[in-house]
């Protein structure tokens, strides 16, 4: 050991007497430096103009496509090969190798030092950053240490792995030039390898081992896994054996088989580990994020418990001709086993299958006849499978594939099937920015096939009401059946239903009733059965319209609640009068998690063409509103709206009434040993297909309208993945303090680099 340090110190020495290494530390630490004060200032000065950001600021700094671990990681395949490239090469070049080779010191002796030396330097390149997340512990609130720590093991590594991959390439040849081109070229390689034959099933699980490509992303997120610390060891360990390998080829005289059946022997071990490390049951994980934001939430964890120790089986089906065809394509099941990592790691017995087949797509607005006109579905797939280079016999043909799996309903694109034990559940991807399904519709998925039934929502049929089968305006197809609609009901783990009064009894055991906006008046029959449920403690949703109001009054009566006459008119520059945006009030905050969110954010939610209601205590119910109107920008209209021409205006004399009206209505009572629940809403528009695809995301409706049937169904679903907020939001300095250590860092400590190397560089050529 003694002998590898005093190499260690002797390459160190040469290191830091050429003017390279000095060169690269301050060009380094600038560029660190560069982002890094750059983002501090810009919050700085946003704080002090009043902005709030409430994202995690370590994240903001330090993660993404700007921040300082991502600037560094994608730039060090620029500093370590001319770091590395004299390592042997100058060795070799000046004629000292023989003096190493005839000197008592072993071959890996020789190797290990040197290597030692780039550690110690990979550890000052560390280091520098280090000074940042330093710095960033004194400006930012609460940051989170521990993710920090976990990026810089993942900078260390990567920096050791480079070092490794060029003491080889400066051990193949005499010229450092060549050395450093030779371990551009070999990073560029192991970047790239991982997308090489995918479609073979084996050797894509090698390729995809030796890949270096986004190895470090869990650890800059704060998730150190077995696999990326054995990735990191297994590579280290393989390029300094090939460095042995090759100083002992020049001292011995051995047969050119043997010289490469040592390379080859070196290379099977290393892909062996690392294709055993991989294996997902054999993977350990490490979460040191503060909110293990890396790790699914308990509630769905407790859900992959429940399904026990039996098998769980994934099937994608894929569509060569429909939408999303890449997430199944052939060289897509790395990224898919990357989709599903989190849920693997608490099932390991899951398996990911893919079936390929090809049929008709009805809703790509004609593309298809556009792209392949005048071809049979069958030659628009042969052409398709042409264009990529596919075998249209590994594809399954329309009928075969109708017989494997009934899609009906289900769209002609990419689509999951989940089976185990005897049951099956379909899992989708949506038709939104995300595409993929988020860890609420995963463990919604999870719990169909682990319970016997699901919280039904039936919908009352018969007198006109809102239709969830149909994709108008006002319907509500989206918000309950819609399979490519993320927050539709049936994605958040719910059964829709509808029940036609007049002929149909209520069905038992369901979890609420929605009777959404008659525009006929409930004959008898319907008011009896409707009334009947609710004396039995059934769970009700009742939504109105202006104009509508005499049509659910006399069932409402019976509830001390009362849709008012007139409308609920706001005034706003942009939009039309009778469109109400009320606020959330503190019972809503209480019913579900994600509204206490938008309440304390004030988010509206968004209301067309809404009726004001008013209510009595005392009654059997308890009732407490959950919207209420703004009373400085709106009011009750009593008389008919006519807005095409002049501006509303309020009118006392007309009985128009300025106040804060309640638009929904929470009610609860105690009976039969448990709290019976009722909502009562002043419009159904804010849950029609038109209103959940109105480019406005800032309204709350979507989150409003999930709470509405999570408290309903008593929070059974959708399953809660929501995380605490982050902590770290703000920094502590104010923007002349920003500029002062934008200074400093930028121009004071890099003069002072520039004055320690040119000093030591003078001595050294002096002496």
């Amino acid at each position: 050991m003694k002998t590898i340090f005093k190499i260690a110190a002797s390459e160190l020495r040469s290191l830091f007497y050429s003017p390279i290494a000095w060169f690269l530390l301050i060009v380094y630490f600038i560029q660190c430096g560069v982002g890094f004060m750059e983002t501090v200032e810009l919050i700085a000065r946003e704080q002090e103009n009043g902005a709030r950001y409430p994202m995690s600021m370590i994240g903001f700094l330090f993660g993404g496509s700007r921040g300082v671990f991502s600037t560094v990681m994608g730039s060090l395949y620029l500093y370590l090969p001319l770091l590395t490239m004299g390592l042997i090469s100058r060795e070799k070049n000046n004629g000292t190798i023989r003096l190493l080779y005839s000197s008592p010191i072993d071959v890996h002796e020789i190797v290990l030092g040197k290597f030692l030396a780039m550690v110690a330097f990979s550890a000052i390149l560390v280091g520098i950053v280090g000074l940042y997340v330093a710095t960033a512990h004194i400006m930012v609130i609460n940051p989170d240490t521990a993710m920090l720590l976990s990026g810089l093991l993942g900078l260390f590594l990567l920096v050791c792995t480079y070092s490794a991959i060029g003491l080889f390439m400066s051990g193949l040849t005499n010229y450092q030039i060549v050395a450093a081109v030779c371990t551009f070229v070999t990073i560029w390689v192991l970047g790239y390898v991982g997308k090489m034959w995918q479609d073979i099933d084996f050797v894509r699980n090698l390729t995809y081992f030796l890949s270096i490509s986004g190895r470090t992303n869990k650890m800059l997120a704060g998730l150190i896994t077995s696999k990326d610390l054995i990735y990191f060891m297994v590579i280290i360990f393989m390029f300094l054996s090939f460095s042995i390998l090759r100083l002992k080829a020049d001292m011995e005289i051995k047969p050119v088989i043997v010289k490469v059946g040592r390379y080859l022997a070196v290379l099977v071990v290393a892909l062996a580990i690392g294709y055993v490390s991989s294996i997902p049951k054999l993977v350990g994980y490490a979460d040191v994020t503060v909110d293990k934001s890396n790790t699914i939430t308990p509630a769905a964890q407790k859900i992959i418990q429940e399904l026990g120790d039996e098998p769980l089986e994934v099937t994608a089906y894929c569509n060569l001709l429909g939408p999303f065809w890449y997430m199944g394509a052939p060289g897509s099941e790395n990224s898919n086993l990357g989709r599903w990592e989190p849920y693997m790691r608490f099932k390991h017995n899951m398996t990911l299958n893919t079936v390929l087949f090809y049929d008709t797509v009805y809703n790509d607005g004609g593309m298809l006849a556009r792209r392949y006109p005048n071809r049979s579905l069958e030659e628009m797939a042969k052409q398709a499978a042409n264009s990529m280079d596919l075998n249209l016999k590994k594809f399954k043909t329309p009928a075969e594939i109708r017989q494997l799996v009934d899609r009906t309903g289900e769209g002609e694109g990419y689509l999951m099937q989940l089976t185990y034990k005897n049951k099956k559940t379909f899992l989708r991807v949506f038709d939104d920015n995300r595409q993929w399904p988020s860890e609420s519709e995963v463990a919604a998925a999870f719990k169909r096939l682990v319970q016997d039934s699901m919280p039904r929502i039936t919908f009352v049929t018969g007198h006109y009401e809102r239709d969830i089968h149909k994709m108008g305006d006002r319907q509500y197809k989206a918000l309950t059946n819609l399979v490519s609609f993320r927050y539709s009901l049936v994605n958040q783990g719910f059964d829709v239903d509808t029940v036609a009064l007049e002929t149909q009894e209520i069905p038992q055991g369901i979890s609420v009733l929605v009777l959404a906006d008659p525009r006929s008046s409930l004959t008898p029959v319907a008011l009896e059965k409707i009334q009947q449920y609710i004396q039995r403690g059934g769970n009700l949703l009742i939504s109105g319209e202006p104009g509508k109001q005499a049509n659910l009054n006399p069932l409402l009566q019976t509830l001390n609640v009362q849709l008012l006459d007139g409308m609920i008119v706001q005034q706003s520059k942009d939009l039309q009068p009778e469109l109400a945006a009320p606020l959330l009030t503190e019972a809503a905050a209480g019913i579900y998690k994600a509204l206490e969110h938008a309440h304390h954010d004030s988010a509206k939610v968004s209301m067309p063409s809404a009726a004001a209601l008013s209510f009595k205590e005392g009654g059997d119910f308890a009732i407490q509103p959950l919207l209420l109107t703004d009373p400085r920008r709106s009011w009750l209209k009593k008389q008919p709206l006519v807005s095409d021409s002049a501006e509303v205006q309020f009118d006392s004399v007309a009985g128009d009434e300025r106040k804060a009206f309640p638009l929904a209505l929470k009610l609860t009572r105690k009976i039969n040993d448990r709290e019976q629940r009722i909502v009562v809403l002043g419009d159904a528009d804010f849950m029609g297909n038109s209103e959940l695809s109105r480019p406005n995301l800032r309204t709350a409706n979507f989150v409003f309208n999930t709470g509405l049937f999570s408290w309903l169904s008593d929070g059974e679903f959708p399953v809660d993945s929501s995380r605490p907020g982050a902590e770290d939001t703000r920094i502590t300095l104010s923007k002349t303090q920003a500029k002062t250590w934008r200074i400093i860092y930028l121009y004071v400590i890099p003069g002072i680099l520039v004055g320690l190397g040119a000093l030591l560089l003078i001595r050294r050529k002096r002496k």
